[in-house]
């Protein structure tokens, strides 16, 4: 078996396990809180870390990365902006920061799309 291949295995099963979190947490919270032993009360320092491993994924694409992972990491910033400004509307709450943010990834993913498209791959 080549490394690549090991690779993308890793990378199929990280991409298992963080989709069935995910869908524990869209279709049921509670369940998916006990199922990652997540507890309310440390939500706020777990946060931190998830901002600072995506801070870490930009530096890497700042070192490393290529219009297509740019183009995805940018995709994933936009569901995470407009999904938590439609949360926090829909109970309510202001949600322009996390709206904005979604839009500003949209931009950036559009940007790095057509640079993708009329360039190539490399940045």
């Amino acid at each position: 078996m080549s490394l690549s291949w090991l690779v993308t295995g890793f990378l199929i099963i990280a991409v298992l396990l963080v989709g069935y979190m995910a869908f524990l947490f869209w279709t049921d919270p509670e369940k998916g809180l006990r199922e990652t032993t997540h507890r309310r009360e440390i939500l706020p320092s777990v946060l931190a870390d998830r901002y600072t491993a995506f801070a870490v994924l930009g530096l890497g694409m700042i070192a490393f990365g290529d219009y297509p992972i740019i183009t995805v990491y940018f995709l994933a910033g936009t569901i995470m902006g407009l999904a938590d400004g439609a949360i926090y509307a829909r109970a309510g709450h202001p949600h322009m920061k996390h709206t904005v943010s979604g839009l500003l990834s949209l931009l950036a993913m559009l940007v790095t799309a057509v640079a993708w498209a009329t360039t190539g791959a490399g940045v």
